[in-house]
């Protein structure tokens, strides 16, 4: 019974080690919501890693009315990780500004899909005197 029991133990985790490699994909494309209300859509990632979808901000410094923005991106294309690193370029449809994005999908303990993301924002300005103040 004693030269048993390691051969047991070594089944068991022989049958439990390919949960652990086979790791859900994070997917880029889809519904998105942040934490202050703005919300994006990104559509299929093509065979390049290209794609393209739309931006509704939430929160913006101008006093134009809010529109829905297009943006066009790139996925670092899959490695056998699942979670990609990506950056998109969203071209504000009511302002003179540009906001650019980088970041990386995730997939959390629970097993959902999570973007973490910097961005970038380049404001308009009359001269270049003023080019100090055009990026936040």
């Amino acid at each position: 019974m004693v030269q048993a029991t390691p051969f047991l133990l070594m089944l068991s985790l022989a049958l439990v080690a390919p949960g652990f490699s086979a790791r859900k994909q994070c997917v880029l494309s889809g519904r998105w919501v942040n934490d202050l209300g703005s919300n994006m859509t990104i559509g299929a990632v093509n065979g390049k890693g290209e794609f393209t979808g739309s931006y509704h901000t939430a929160v913006t410094a101008t006093r134009n009315e809010i529109q829905l923005s297009p943006l066009q991106g790139s996925q670092h294309r899959t490695n056998n990780k699942g979670q990609p690193t990506f950056g998109f370029t969203v071209n504000w449809s009511f302002s003179d500004s540009i906001t650019v994005f980088t970041g990386q999908c995730f997939v959390d303990e629970d097993g959902k899909d999570v973007l973490k993301t910097m961005w970038l924002l380049r404001s308009r300005v009359d001269n270049i005197n003023d080019d100090w103040k055009a990026t936040r």
